[in-house]
């Protein structure tokens, strides 16, 4: 069974919609206080609201792929200096079998 909400939904949306519509931008400490809500609940909520307008920031899907693509990369580099390795071996082991 989930836990209940600690804030409503309706008290979320009324926080996010006050920061944006704020000019100048209050700190998020200030408006979260003056709400009565915890502070690093109301920074989360902003971000959750920008996450899908942003473009600038990659996605958690995108952070994974990159986390495996960058173990891929290296497990390559390591397997194609092996073969460099062994290249180098077999071509000097076949020059002195030659003379």
């Amino acid at each position: 069974m989930a836990a209940p909400k600690k804030y409503p939904d309706e008290l979320k949306a009324r926080a996010v919609r006050l920061y944006r519509e704020s000019d100048p931008k209050p700190t998020i400490r200030k408006l979260a206080s003056r709400l009565g809500v915890h502070h690093e609940a109301l920074r989360l909520w902003i971000r959750q609201a920008e996450a899908g307008e942003r473009d600038d920031r990659p996605t958690t899907d995108m952070l994974a792929e990159n986390r495996a693509l960058k173990k891929k990369v290296a497990q390559l580099e390591r397997v194609n200096d092996i073969l460099r390795s062994a290249s180098a071996y077999f071509a000097s082991e076949l020059g002195q079998t030659r003379r």
